[in-house]
């Protein structure tokens, strides 16, 4: 037999280490340029104009266009500021801003909790109702906002007025009409009205996540249907509640268009005075200063609540019963 050729070794690769350390630095840099979007619109739509408006809350009215004085003065070549409080310490003593303040809180805070009682249930009934209804129920939720929202409040306007539908119905029924238009209460549906989705959408969300199982052992545990929901469905359930309740709150308090279409003289919420101030009075500078104390505001007051919250939460684990006795917990009473 002849020889077998034999193939000649192939040199080796050389593997250099600079591959692994340039795939990372890529992976970096995509990263950062990923985060670079939302940090850049953070700082040209939040920081800068909340910087603005701080330029002019501290500053003086002035008779010119823009109403007020600029803060930097150049005297003899040098820079000088003139920087004041004024506009913030007449908010903090003035009975007008702070009881606007106040009414605005009150306002919103009791929209949130009737938009919460009536939007929880519509969510739990979306979430636990068959697979193949869930998305017109849902279409059917969001049908009015294929609607203008002016259209939808001047619609509200003809429902509440003295000769409207609402009325002409108790008039037919041979009862006295009430005077609803321009009425905290008509305040009140319209706000309501406008945000309950806002509360549906973050609750399904979260109620559709809860495992079935949950409820079902707690069934076969003895417990009764509120009792499975008090124990087990509204806790799973309170991030979407919190979420729903931000969602509501906050554009509540500066709410402008709502008051000023449906309620009255005396519904002098936050975003009223700001509008008289800003295009009636022309004072920007104490505008300026209301919308800061109503972003500091903002941020106050839902930190707190959480604060709270957090607080509530951890004593009633605290309180809780050990994990041998949670079944026995479960089982309604005798």
């Amino acid at each position: 037999m002849g020889d077998v050729p034999t193939r000649s070794p192939s040199p080796p690769v050389l593997r250099t280490s600079t591959s692994p350390t340039l795939r990372a630095g890529e992976v970096s840099f995509m990263r950062a340029l990923v985060l670079a979007v939302p940090w850049i619109w953070l700082v040209a739509f939040l920081l800068l104009p909340t910087a603005i408006v701080l330029k002019i809350a501290l500053s003086q009215p002035a008779d010119g266009v823009p109403p007020f004085a600029p803060l930097m003065h150049w005297i003899g070549g040098i820079p000088h500021l003139r920087v004041t409080a004024d506009n913030f310490k007449l908010i903090l003593t003035d009975p007008l801003y702070r009881g606007a303040f106040l009414h605005s809180l009150r306002v919103a805070g009791l929209s949130t909790l009737i938009c919460l009682l009536i939007g929880y249930p519509m969510a739990l009934a979306i979430a636990r109702a068959p697979e193949h209804w869930r998305n017109p129920l849902l279409l059917a939720l969001m049908l009015p906002f294929w609607t203008g929202f002016l259209m939808r409040i001047n619609a509200w306007i003809g429902l509440l007025q003295d000769n409207g539908w609402i009325n002409t119905a108790l008039t037919f029924c041979h009862l006295a009409p009430m005077r609803l238009l321009y009425t905290d209460t008509a305040m009140y549906i319209g706000i309501v009205y406008t945000y309950v989705p806002f509360m549906v959408l973050p609750l399904y969300a979260r109620l559709t996540r809860l495992d079935p199982a949950l409820l079902e052992a707690a069934g076969d545990l003895g417990a009764p249907p509120w009792r499975g929901f008090l124990s087990v469905t509204l806790p799973l359930s309170l991030p979407g509640v919190w979420a729903g309740s931000l969602l509501v709150f906050i554009p509540a308090v500066g709410e402008y268009v709502i008051p000023e279409l449906l309620g009255g003289p005396q519904a002098q919420l936050i975003g009223r005075v700001l509008w008289n101030e800003f295009f009636e009075n022309r004072d920007w500078p104490t505008a300026s200063a209301l919308a800061c104390m109503l972003l500091v505001l903002l941020l106050i007051v839902p930190l707190a609540t959480w604060a709270l919250l957090s607080v509530s939460f951890r004593a009633m684990k605290q309180r809780s019963n050990p994990p041998q006795v949670v079944a026995s917990s479960l089982r309604s009473p005798q």
